[in-house]
């Protein structure tokens, strides 16, 4: 190609490049000044009523603007201007008034309704097409601002999902570590996740817990839940697999379990820099899922309400899927058998007030034994 060559564009894709007019008014003499008047600048559509004007802004080509006659028949500019603003796809689209009226309470109104200027009649061309250029530069700003908008919501979105995978996928192996230190398996993790959140759902009204058991909480005992016994990986094989009973000092050396669990996650949070919500929820399952409500547990002795919620509902979830469940020193129990132990520990292993929230669940806990079998 020449350097004093010049690239023709054919005529239809200069024009389909062009922002669209759309000019309403019922005086047909009016329709073809504006046409010919707007038409060397912009593509332009026209309607000569309201009603013709609505299914003009939903065609394509969607208007960029709006010019709209006010006095019309039928359905004046007024009621055509407040449809468009009312419906989702031509809301944003910027209506400008052509009108003979301009007191002050007119524009009142039609600023109200969304409208963006007034043109005063008989029409000044050059005032239109100034006022034209300036509304169509905004809306494209608009338009580039909302897409900018849009797109970077998107990209959060997409963002969040990812790390909400990396912690997913982070919790499952941590947890799967200490899977591995003994007998249990993946189901058991699977088992309590579904207890704990099926237990906090049934209590979130409680008077007692319905300030602390909202829907994100509860998604947060779910997530944290698989790193109850995180310590198990600082404990011995031979502790973990002893088929026997252990003896006082083996008992004690296991116990520390759920403080090696605490320190690892603290640790974790260390290196972060910054506290994160789920290994808060962790952090208080790991630590004290193995305290008792009168006091007797480990490995702080706490009683009642010092105990955190998260870990007296682990607690119970816990001695549930423990007891029907069979490792290497006995055999798996039944359902009944848990119910009665769960019952029993009413007011000393166990928040009564979760007890009986257990009571009115336990056939769900049942059922969710049942689909995750080890």
């Amino acid at each position: 190609m020449q350097r004093d060559e010049v690239v023709q564009l054919p005529a239809e894709r200069l024009v389909s490049q062009l922002p669209t007019v759309l000019v309403v008014d019922d005086t047909p003499d009016n329709l073809v000044f504006m046409s010919s008047l707007l038409g060397e600048h912009y593509r332009v559509k026209v309607a000569n009523s309201g009603a013709r004007a609505l299914k003009a802004a939903q065609a394509a080509p969607v208007p960029d603007l709006v010019l709209l006659d006010i006095m019309m028949p039928d359905m004046d500019g007024y009621e055509v201007c407040r449809q468009l603003k009312a419906d989702d796809a031509t809301r944003d689209i910027p209506v400008i008034f052509l009108t003979a009226r301009a007191d002050t309470e007119d524009e009142r109104k039609g600023f109200a309704l969304g409208a963006v200027d007034y043109v005063t009649k008989p029409i000044s061309p050059p005032i239109v097409l100034a006022r034209v250029q300036t509304h169509l530069a905004l809306k494209a700003t608009a338009d580039f601002l909302r897409d900018k908008s849009a797109y970077l919501e998107r990209e959060v979105a997409l963002r969040t999902l990812e790390v909400q995978a990396i912690q997913d996928v982070t919790i499952m192996a941590m947890a799967s570590l200490a899977e591995t230190r003994d007998d249990e398996t993946g189901n058991h993790v699977r088992r309590t996740q579904l207890y704990v959140k099926v237990l906090a759902e049934r209590l979130r009204s409680h008077p007692r817990f319905e300030g602390v058991l909202s829907s994100r909480m509860i998604e947060l005992l779910y997530k944290s839940a698989p790193l109850h016994d995180i310590g198990k990986i600082g404990v011995a094989d031979y502790l973990l697999l002893k088929p026997g009973k252990l003896t006082e000092s083996e008992f004690e050396t296991v116990k520390q379990h759920s403080r090696l669990g605490r320190k690892a996650i603290e640790s974790a949070e260390r290196r972060l820099g910054m506290r994160v919500p789920f290994l808060n929820v962790a952090k208080e399952m790991a630590g004290s899922h193995h305290e008792r409500w009168d006091g007797a547990g480990y490995p702080e002795g706490l009683a009642g309400d010092a105990i955190p919620i998260p870990a007296r509902l682990m607690s119970l979830a816990d001695v549930y899927d423990a007891i029907i469940s069979q490792r290497v020193y006995k055999s798996a129990g039944t359902h009944e058998q848990a119910c009665v132990a769960i019952v029993k520990g009413r007011g000393t292993q166990f928040d009564p007030d979760m007890v009986d929230a257990f009571i009115d669940v336990a056939e769900e806990f049942r059922s969710i034994a049942l689909r995750f079998p080890d």
